[in-house]
């Protein structure tokens, strides 16, 4: 049935039909996450405690944070979304968009990040650069970590309007108020714990929703022939060459733009340089774990695909609101809607609770994600290595906790921004090629190219950011004439290659640092295993701010353990990171070469 309007439709169509069995399992699941955030609280002693979890934490629990920080809306809702309307050619995002970057950031760049002492991803700029990159990249940051938590905290209020009925008004700044709670009372930890936590209770949600909805549509079987009969047809089977995720009809540009625009440069500079999953790896007990934490991460990462993928491809055959919408017919619903469409089709009260209390857990990850890596690049890098320096460590745990209030205020307004959007998937990958792309450019030839200078950083990051942006507008005013998504892989290639190009110019005339400045933080110079001299600890970033010295600091082993730390608690062949990351890159390429 097509409602005569949104209102009505949102009323009956999007209602989920729950009784007080699915209540009861929902309320004990906000209980349980409050709870964990007053426990956090007792571990609080220190701004590194409320921002970086005091740098304690084993690998298991920082690998499934890792992962868990990820699945909030943009997997939930909007790869749901691509797959009732795309199909398999949506595993991309996860199999070549994700796995490979996870693999180099714990092989590669993890030691650096960890090694460095740095405390987030603009705090190591200032190290590698200057000052002035790390602001613009601090600043960049901020607006970023804010707008990706309103697609959660969006999302997060679409559920609760059509569990309670409530408007879009009273749902968010409601779901706001509960990330807020455990994330104000426990920091990092309270969030970390419950990412841990939410990470099995959203598997209590996919893996029934999958199961049930294959039965409904006849199985695998049954669902191959159902989605063949439905625009896109047959395509939506097979995951290359992806024309019909990139509207780009030639099948080599179109893998060429999967390939370089998703699988290198959306994905790279999502998963190496986006502190909301790099500040898991950070709080980290050992270099061993953090370099282990994304890899943890990549294989769920890597098989998660088979039920959110899957269950929209499923969505696209089974409710008919979706069917009539890839038909090009009229209704009122979007692919937005698809999971909690399929949700109130194939779900029984109770399983429906548990469902729900999962889905409400990937939202809250998603947004105290943002929130919590929010909260430590505004104390540490904005606040105090520029604003109010030198100030006693517990007016910084005070700036902290009041970051994430404002933080939490205004993803609010934030919220209502992401609801223009169509598919969420769209917006998201807008907003990581504006900021996570040119962010990538500069980092990665700042690591291999010790001539690069300060200045080139800046300007670098300022260059892409313009050249996505411009792209985004051509494709929006249809001047270009491709999907959004494609045009999000064209704008992060753009602004990969201007920043780049900015960043080569700019070098050319301005002066770099000496080589004694840059040991540890370029590839070059960083001392091999056993060239490292024990005992040369490298300061944070914070102690030369105070020190007076923080326009030049100086970083002696970038891999300060090396010799000592980079290979303990690797007994064992699940303990090595390489060995890890070679097996998870092998299981991507057998899925790979099943939904060829």
């Amino acid at each position: 049935m097509v409602a005569t309007g949104s209102g009505v439709l949102a009323q009956t169509d999007l209602r989920l039909d729950t009784i007080w069995i699915d209540y009861v399992f929902v309320v004990f699941y906000f209980v349980l996450v409050l709870g964990i955030g007053v426990l956090a609280r007792r571990s609080i002693a220190s701004s590194l405690d409320f921002l970086l979890s005091g740098r304690s934490l084993p690998a298991w629990v920082t690998g499934l944070a890792f992962i868990s920080a990820n699945l909030g809306a943009i997997e939930l809702i909007g790869m749901m979304a691509n797959g009732a309307q795309y199909g398999m050619p949506t595993v991309h995002y996860y199999w070549i968009g994700a796995i490979p970057a996870m693999v180099f950031l714990g092989i590669v760049m993890m030691p650096f990040y960890y090694g460095s002492k740095a405390r987030s991803v603009p705090e190591f700029l200032l190290m590698r650069f200057n000052a002035t990159t790390q602001r613009v990249n601090g600043i960049t940051f901020a607006l970023a970590a804010v707008l990706i938590a309103g697609v959660n905290l969006y999302a997060l209020g679409l559920i609760l309007e059509a569990l309670l009925g409530w408007s879009l008004v009273l749902a968010i700044p409601v779901a706001a108020l509960v990330v807020l709670s455990y994330t104000f009372l426990g920091g990092l930890n309270a969030a970390i714990y419950n990412e841990v936590l939410q990470f099995f209770v959203i598997l209590a949600l996919l893996i029934p929703l999958t199961v049930a909805g294959l039965a409904r549509v006849g199985g695998w079987n049954g669902l191959v022939t159902q989605v063949s009969a439905l625009p896109p047809g047959p395509e939506q089977l097979s995951s290359w060459p992806g024309t019909s995720l990139t509207e780009i009809m030639n099948p080599f540009l179109s893998v060429l733009g999967i390939v370089f625009g998703l699988g290198f440069v959306l994905s790279f500079g999502y998963w190496t340089t986006n502190f909301a999953e790099v500040q898991r790896a950070l709080s980290a007990r050992s270099m061993s774990a953090a370099r282990r934490t994304p890899i943890i991460g990549a294989f769920p990462k890597a098989l998660i695909p088979l039920v959110i993928v899957i269950p929209g491809m499923i969505a696209g055959v089974l409710v008919p609101q979706l069917t009539t919408l890839k038909q090009g017919g009229p209704t009122d619903v979007t692919y937005n809607n698809a999971l909690s469409l399929l949700m109130n089709e194939v779900l029984p009260n109770g399983i429906l609770g548990v469902a729900l209390a999962g889905l409400l857990a990937s939202f809250m990850a998603g947004m105290a994600a943002n929130v919590s890596s929010l909260n430590t690049v505004f104390t540490y890098d904005l606040w105090q290595d520029w604003i109010r320096p030198g100030q006693p460590d517990e007016y910084y745990l005070r700036v902290g906790r009041t970051v994430t209030v404002v933080g939490c205020l205004l993803a609010i307004g934030t919220a209502f921004i992401a609801g223009s959007f169509e598919n969420l998937m769209d917006y998201i990958q807008a907003l990581f090629s504006f900021f996570n792309a040119p962010l990538f450019a500069i980092f990665i030839l700042g690591l291999f190219w010790k001539r690069m200078t300060g200045t080139a950083g800046w300007t670098g990051l300022i260059g892409g950011t313009i050249a996505a942006v411009i792209v985004d507008t051509l494709v929006r005013t249809e001047v270009i004439a491709v999907s959004s998504q494609a045009g999000s892989f064209i704008g992060a290639s753009a602004a990969f290659v201007v920043g780049i190009a900015v960043a080569v110019v700019v070098t050319t005339f301005t002066t770099s640092k000496p080589d004694s400045e840059l040991v540890g933080l370029v590839w070059a110079l960083t001392p091999r295993e056993g060239r490292a001299k024990v005992g040369q600890v490298a300061p944070s970033a914070a102690d030369e701010v105070a020190a007076g010295t923080a326009a030049a600091p100086r970083r002696y082993a970038a891999i300060e353990e090396v010799p000592t730390a980079m290979h303990d608690e690797e007994g064992a062949w699940w303990q090595s990171p390489v060995v890890m990351g070679v097996l998870v890159l092998a299981l991507t390429l057998v899925l790979y070469l099943i939904f060829a």
